[in-house]
């Protein structure tokens, strides 16, 4: 039996990191990355990191980087410090109790993760039973003021090696956009995600792209939409990839008794947490549908964390986990995520997430710190 852990303290860091451009959907923007991380201290001096990281406003989802704050300080860690300090496969189901909340809770979860593989000296990806090998990533380009700007930023991605370009469309700007995309850069891996901006009435819009040889329509309607996804399936060669309906194993095990897509983007985040992430992979997987890990996007410690579970067989798909530098100014980790000229992205050897915490930028980004003890 694992002897019980209990921890000395834990400490919460709300940093706000700058974008090089406005991160930009079909329903709102924003400019700064808002990230809450969450340092578990032991009693032996080891550690574990977290980052609960939503968008800052309320266009993405119902939690934002002050409600997420507010149920790590009032709630998650309070409970946290009042126990042993859970198993892996168990914070998830503790966390459980509290309604809502998944990004504090994949905050709170990632740090418990990442202490224990510190604990046992081995790196995150063989605690969730992934295997050492890179990572292929994918560049996600958001709605462009015009589409000479689209194509150069398509252009640039291409030569940095992205293994697939992703672009964002909404109802007035979908049909051209991949058409001229086709006609600058021909045959090579496109995809396009509506961030759930369509109904079913604009079929005829995905009838119209599915001769563009995509690899897959990202979340084309409503969250709540799977019965009209299932048939909207029905209609089109190219795959439908659910992101913002796969928000939790409920919804993903409905989609996949409907019929409702033949790929998902999991997204550590939205789910809750690793634990919960790794389950939806599994379902997936024993189902026949493939995966990708999506982002929304994170920081380096949430970004790593889920490289690491992008480890496992069933995520098929680049990731949209992208080089640090890519919509950062900065990152909060060493050495930083970087992607090799041919599109993928290595692990650092080490324990845990592999990644250190660079302190000193921490401290430079911090906009509110709280301190917590037994």
């Amino acid at each position: 039996m694992t002897k019980a852990i209990h921890l000395s303290g834990i400490r919460l860091h709300w940093v706000q990191v700058p974008l090089h451009e406005p991160f930009k959907i079909s329903n709102g923007e924003v400019s700064v990355k808002d990230a809450i991380l969450v340092e578990l201290k032991g009693e032996d001096g080891n550690t574990g990191w977290g980052e609960a990281s939503p968008m800052g406003g309320s266009f993405y989802s119902s939690e934002t980087p002050d409600s997420t704050w507010e149920f790590l300080r009032s709630k998650a860690v309070p409970g946290l410090l009042e126990r042993s300090l859970p198993e892996p496969g168990q914070c998830f189901e503790w966390l459980s109790q509290f309604p809502g909340e998944p990004f504090a809770k994949a905050g709170v979860e990632g740090a418990v993760w990442d202490f224990w593989a510190n604990q046992a000296s081995v790196p995150l990806y063989e605690m969730l039973c992934g295997s050492r090998r890179p990572v292929a990533s994918g560049a996600a380009i958001g709605l462009m003021p015009s589409i000479d700007e689209l194509l150069d930023r398509v252009d640039t991605f291409l030569r940095q090696g992205y293994r697939r370009i992703k672009i964002k469309i909404m109802p007035g700007h979908d049909v051209e956009l991949v058409r001229v995309v086709r006609k600058r850069f021909g045959d090579i891996p496109l995809m396009v995600d509506a961030n759930a901006a369509y109904t079913l009435e604009d079929a005829a819009i995905f009838e119209e792209l599915d001769g563009y040889g995509l690899m897959m329509f990202e979340q084309p309607l409503g969250r709540k939409a799977l019965h009209d996804h299932a048939e909207l399936q029905r209609r089109l060669r190219t795959p439908i990839c659910l992101d913002e309906s796969a928000e939790d194993l409920e919804s993903i095990g409905k989609a996949i008794r409907l019929g409702s897509a033949k790929i998902i983007n999991i997204k550590v985040q939205r789910m809750g947490g690793l634990a919960p992430a790794k389950q939806a992979h599994d379902s997936a997987q024993a189902a026949g549908i493939p995966c990708w890990m999506g982002t929304m996007p994170e920081l380096g410690v949430a970004s790593a964390q889920a490289l690491h579970l992008a480890t496992l067989g069933n995520f098929t798909f680049p990731t949209d986990v992208e080089a640090s530098a890519r919509w950062f100014k900065d990152d909060i980790i060493e050495p930083p995520i970087e992607i090799s000229g041919d599109g993928f992205i290595q692990l650092p050897e080490g324990p845990g997430m592999g990644f250190k915490i660079d302190m000193e930028k921490v401290e430079r980004y911090r906009i509110r710190f709280e301190e917590f003890q037994p």
